[in-house]
């Protein structure tokens, strides 16, 4: 069957998709239907099942012939250290902690908050919390003190789960000092801590809260694992970037496993045993859902990466790590790329390693510009898919399943909805949108398994940030248009459309035309106040390595050519030259920060911003283009 059959299928019979679906899972006892519609528009998958994660990640296995294989590789340029951990020997390390943790009083439902690097042991917690039916909320590490504050009080966890540092190209970022700091200023206090000490920086522990990793794990009895629920919340994942506080996305039991199982053969076209690479952090929803849970669901090898694609030592890192480790399929953020690209425009390191084993690369994270997917495409030989969801969903909205059928690529376009997203694009009042016109974009309820019921203690939030702006539909905050093919094209965030002169254009639009001068690395339009055209656009370049050129001569140049390929209604006239673009960790540029700096707003310090002193640089850049309020 190709796509178009198997997108039919789902429509035509979704109860009967879902539940053959199911069958991919070993299930403590099975579901007897797939959706739970009873409590309309909060809807539930598989609620009547009974199923453990770490079961299905790890013991079976070990059960059926896959004790010996690597499941998980822990590559690490930083600190010059590659690990190799078999099924067997995870299930053992996994079986421990949860059973020290079992030990110190964590049970089923009891929230767990995971503070940790990209190490190993990460996956570790998040699997023994599973195995014993605790929720875990992954902080990403190092994150600020009162950010990880505000999680503590909101997910009330029993226990939390750190290591003593995380290890930065130059630097190493001291854990305990930042945890200590949140609890100090968190209402609610966990009853303990549990520390992995890294050689790099060891702490002193608090006597009577703090347990070393490996000291309280000795002499405990192994714990099984615990079947829960199919609705029962397998974590917690606190959206970043937005303001006010955090949003606790859900992750459900059953429709989670069902659905990463689903997308390991459908659509990144992977079969057990290969080894599978998504360059994220664990912090991050593609770290949760594709480098420790969907891999190991479906018996693939995943890596674990301590590194950065530019720096660990060099542009070539990423395809160092594919060569040694023979990667199949490959996944990581457009950003990234974009970073290599600058610093290897020709992509001369590329060829410096067997990239055989390589055979798709996939881009998420934020909108793929046709430029980087091409750069890519030319150098690698490979199809580079670009792909679109969300935090909220935890998989694919839409991409192109390289499993079912490879389809013809376009560029700009993530491809087309997989099975269970019913697109649509609507206006302002939510009409469907013609063929090729922009709109936002919306999914038809209900959302397909694995994506979240709800918000943690939040069910009124929920309602308003996602299911009350369209009745019967789940907004994703995204703009964008359907081609005549049925292909969807993801614009900008909703936000990121700007209104000049009454005409409704996408700041995405006009990065693609930037991001193709030949000179130009990264790109950034954001819409700033205009007396008179209610809005203009201003774009930032940042150049590639080793451009010597004048500045002027560029903005003259990218000018001109958004006047070509857009037209003179964008009213694209300024623009300037920047060494870097502000950016939350995960690599999603901070658009909306940019603008209130430009109109001289107030702005909350993002709390997962990379480096607070580019902002100061976008200022100073935005004053010498008149804006006298940045």
């Amino acid at each position: 069957m190709g796509y178009s059959d198997v997108y039919a299928s789902w429509k035509a019979d979704p109860e009967g998709f879902w539940m053959n679906a199911a069958k991919a899972i070993d299930w403590a006892s099975p579901p007897s239907k797939a959706l739970d519609d009873s409590n309309a528009p909060l809807y539930e998958w598989y609620t009547d099942a009974t199923v453990n994660t770490c079961y299905n990640a790890v013991d079976r296995h070990v059960e059926n012939g896959r004790a010996d294989q690597v499941a998980i590789i822990h590559d690490s340029p930083i600190t010059g250290t590659v690990t190799k951990i078999t099924y067997a020997e995870l299930k053992e390390r996994v079986a421990s902690l949860a059973g020290a943790l079992r030990a110190k009083g964590i049970e089923k439902g009891d929230r767990v908050i995971i503070y940790m690097p990209m190490v190993p042991q990460a996956l570790e917690a998040m699997l023994a919390c599973a195995r014993l039916g605790a929720v875990h909320s992954v902080v990403f590490g190092g994150f600020a003190a009162n950010e990880l504050a505000v999680r503590i009080d909101d997910a009330r966890p029993k226990a939390i789960i750190a290591a003593s540092c995380g290890l930065e190209p130059n630097r190493v970022v001291q854990y305990k000092p930042l945890l200590d700091g949140a609890i100090d200023l968190a209402d609610h206090k966990p009853e303990f801590c549990v520390m992995l000490q890294r050689p790099q920086e060891v702490v002193e522990l608090e006597e009577g809260r703090d347990v070393d990793w490996y000291a309280f794990q000795e002499g405990v009895t192994p714990a099984e694992c615990v079947p829960v629920e199919g609705d029962h919340p397998a974590y917690i994942l606190y959206t970043s970037g937005t303001t006010g506080a955090p949003k606790g996305v859900v992750r459900p039991t059953a429709g989670h496993l069902v659905a990463l199982h689903w997308t390991m053969k459908n659509l990144y076209g992977v079969e057990p045993g290969e080894v599978f690479w998504a360059a994220s952090d664990v912090g991050w929803v593609v770290g949760h859902s594709y480098i420790c849970y969907a891999p190991l669901l479906t018996g693939n090898t995943t890596i674990v990466f301590e590194g950065k694609p530019v720096g660990t030592p060099d542009a070539g890192t990423f395809w160092r790590v594919c060569a040694d480790h023979k990667v199949a399929s490959f996944f990581s953020a457009p950003t990234a790329f974009r970073a290599v690209k600058r610093e290897d425009p020709t992509g001369a390191l590329i060829t410096q390693y067997d990239l055989s084993s390589l055979r798709t690369l996939f881009l998420a994270g934020e909108r793929a510009d046709p430029d980087t997917i091409v750069w890519l495409q030319d150098h690698l030989k490979v199809p580079v898919i670009d792909h679109w969801w969300q935090t909220e969903t935890g998989w694919c909205i839409a991409g192109n399943p390289m499993g079912i059928e490879h389809l013809p690529i376009k560029l700009g376009s993530p491809t087309v909805p997989m099975p269970g997203y019913d697109i649509q694009i609507l206006n302002d009042e939510g009409h469907e949108m013609p063929t090729g016109e922009l709109g936002a974009i919306a999914v038809k309820l209900p959302l397909p398994p694995g994506t979240l019921p709800g918000l943690w203690n939040a069910e009124e939030r929920f309602r308003k940030s996602y299911l009350n702006t369209f009745p019967g539909y789940y907004e994703t905050g995204d703009a964008g248009m359907i081609d005549e093919d049925g292909y969807v094209y993801i614009m900008a965030r909703t936000d990121d459309v700007i209104n000049v002169a009454g005409h409704r254009l996408s700041t995405g639009g006009m990065e693609e035309v930037l991001a193709a001068h030949p000179d130009v690395a990264e790109c950034a339009v954001i819409g700033v106040t205009d007396a008179l055209k209610g809005q203009a656009p201003v774009g930032f370049l940042c150049l590639n390595a080793g451009c010597n050129r004048p500045h002027p001569e560029i903005v003259a140049e990218v000018v001109a050519l958004v006047r070509e390929k857009i037209g003179p209604v964008a009213a694209f006239k300024l623009a300037c030259v920047v060494d870097r673009l502000p950016k939350t960790r995960s690599g999603k540029i901070l658009r909306g920060t940019m603008v209130k700096i430009a109109d001289g707003e107030s702005y909350k310090m993002p709390a997962t911003i990379d480096d607070p002193a580019i902002l100061d640089e976008i200022a100073v850049a935005l004053r010498g283009l008149g804006f006298e309020k940045a």
